[in-house]
C-alpha cells in the first residue's frame, strides 16, 4: 500500500518531510503517524491508514514533496504478527572490537539527524535535552551540546574508541578549542525548510511591494502594570488563566482600529478593501519557525476572552497542531520582541496587512512627570504602515490612542 503526500490545503501544493516517525521494517497500527509534513504554514501528520510493516520509506527527512507524491510504502497486515521485527532487527551483533561510537539509549527519542551528528561527534543523546515535540532530540540540540562542555561528558558505554598510541585528551572543562572543532565539524549546511522560504519571500515582498515605515511612541505601564498585579491571582484562580499584557493590548489595537479604520484595511489593486471586523494576528516564535495565528473577532471579545483565544493559539502553535483556518483571514498583527528582551525594533508588515504593531520591553528610566523626574516602567511601541494606504497623522495618532488607552485603562471600557 503506497503511502502518498495527502491534500494539504487551499493553494498549498508541496511540503518538507520534517522527520519521519517510523523506521523501515517497524510495525505500525492504524492511525499511527508514520511521517510529519512541514508547509509554510502548518504541520501535517499523516497516518497509516492501515495496520501492517512500514516497508520502504522513499524520501528522506529534509526533501520537499508534492500533493500525492509517494513517500513510502506499507504491507498490510496484523500488527501483532510482525511486533518482534524491529527488536530483532536493531538487536545488538557483538563483535570483537568496537570502532565507532555506540547507539544511543533506546529510551532516547532521537531525529536521525540528531543520531548521525551525536555519533560522528561523540555526543551522548542521554544528556542532550531535547527541544522537539515530545522532547525528541533535534539536530540543532546535538549541535548546541557541542559548544556546551558539560553536556559532552559521555558515559563509557558511549565513549568512542582511542586508539592506544594517541595522545590522552585534554579535559573538556579546560580545553580552549570548540567542540564542534574538536570533533572535525566546522560547518553544517542545511536546506531551508518550506516554511523557511516561504517566511523569506513573505518578508521580502512585503518590503518590496509596500512602502514601508515605522513611528513609535512609548506607553507608561504603571497603571497597566498595578492593574494586572492586583487582577491576575484572582483571574488564574476564578478563569483559570494567567494574565497577560497582551490581551490589554489587544484590546486597545481593536479600539484604535476602529477610530482608525485605514490601519485595518487591504490594498486590493487600485482600491482599499476596508474590513469591519478585527482577526487579530498574534505572532508566535514556534521551533518551526514564525506563526501568526489569528483570534477571530477580537474586537467582539472581552479581555478575558482574548487572554484564553491565546493562550489556546499558542499552545497549538508550539505543539504544530495549528489548523489551516487558524492562520488565514489576519487583518492587523501584534508582535511581541520584547519577551526575548528587545527594547526597540521596526516590524515588517504581515503582507498583504497594511499595518504591524511592535511591542517591547517594559524597562525602568527616569521620565518628567508634572515638572519633576520620576522612575516609570516604560515600553517603546512601533507602528510599522504602508504609506501608500496609511498617512502618517493616522499611525502617529493610532499609537497615541493605544497610549492613551493603555496609560489609562478603564478607558478600555468604555467603547
Amino acid at each position: 500500500m503506497l503511502i502518498r503526500v495527502p491534500p494539504l490545503g487551499e493553494s498549498i501544493t508541496e511540503a518538507t518531510i520534517s522527520r519521519w516517525l517510523k523506521r523501515e521494517g517497524e510495525a505500525v497500527k492504524l492511525g499511527d503517524t508514520l511521517v510529519e509534513l512541514e508547509t509554510d504554514k502548518i504541520t501535517v501528520e499523516v497516518p497509516a491508514a492501515k495496520s501492517g510493516v512500514l516497508t520502504q520509506r522513499a524520501k528522506r527527512e529534509g526533501d520537499v514533496v508534492k500533493v500525492d507524491e509517494v513517500l513510502g510504502d506499507l504491507a498490510e497486515g496484523a500488527v501483532e504478527d510482525v511486533a518482534a521485527a524491529p527488536a530483532a532487527e536493531a538487536a545488538p551483533v557483538s563483535t570483537p572490537t568496537a570502532a565507532a561510537p555506540a547507539a544511543p539509549a533506546t529510551d532516547v527519542r532521537a531525529a536521525p539527524s540528531a543520531v548521525r551528528l551525536a555519533a560522528e561527534s561523540g555526543i551522548n543523546l542521554s544528556q542532550v535535552a531535547g527541544t522537539g515535540r515530545g522532547g525528541v532530540v533535534s539536530k540543532p540540540d546535538v549541535i548546541a551540546a557541542m559548544s556546551a562542555p558539560a553536556a559532552l561528558v559521555v558515559s563509557p558505554a558511549a565513549a568512542p574508541v582511542v586508539p592506544a598510541s594517541a595522545p590522552a585528551p585534554a579535559p573538556f572543562a579546560t580545553s580552549p578549542v570548540p567542540s564542534a572543532i574538536v570533533a572535525g565539524v566546522r560547518e553544517t549546511r542545511e536546506k531551508m525548510s518550506t516554511r523557511r522560504k516561504r517566511i523569506a519571500e513573505n518578508l521580502l515582498q512585503a518590503q518590496h511591494a509596500t512602502a514601508h515605515l515605522t513611528t513609535f511612541n512609548e506607553i507608561d505601564m504603571s497603571a497597566l502594570s498595578a492593574l494586572r498585579e492586583r487582577m491576575k491571582e484572582k483571574v488564574e484562580k476564578e478563569h483559570g488563566l494567567k494574565l497577560s499584557f497582551m490581551p490589554f493590548f489587544a484590546k486597545a489595537a481593536c479600539q484604535a482600529l476602529k477610530a482608525f479604520p485605514t490601519v485595518n484595511a487591504q490594498v486590493d489593486g487600485d482600491a482599499i478593501l476596508f474590513k469591519h471586523y478585527v482577526h487579530l494576528g498574534i505572532a508566535v516564535a514556534s521551533d518551526a519557525g514564525l506563526v501568526v495565528p489569528n483570534v477571530k473577532d477580537a474586537d467582539r471579545k472581552g479581555i478575558l476572552e482574548i487572554q484564553r483565544d491565546i493562550a489556546a493559539l499558542a499552545k497549538k502553535a508550539r505543539d504544530g497542531k495549528l489548523a489551516m483556518e487558524d492562520l488565514i483571514g489576519g487583518s492587523f498583527t501584534i508582535t511581541n520582541g520584547g519577551v526575548f528582551g528587545s527594547l526597540i525594533s521596526t516590524p515588517i508588515i504581515n503582507f498583504p496587512q497594511v499595518a504591524i504593531l511592535g511591542l517591547h520591553k517594559t524597562q525602568d528610566r527616569p521620565v518628567a512627570v508634572n515638572g519633576h523626574v520620576v522612575i516609570r516602567p516604560m515600553m517603546y511601541v512601533a507602528l510599522s504602515y504602508d504609506h501608500r494606504v496609511i498617512d502618517g497623522q493616522q499611525a502617529v495618532l493610532f499609537l497615541v490612542k493605544m497610549k492613551e488607552l493603555l496609560e489609562d485603562p478603564a478607558a478600555m471600557l468604555i467603547d
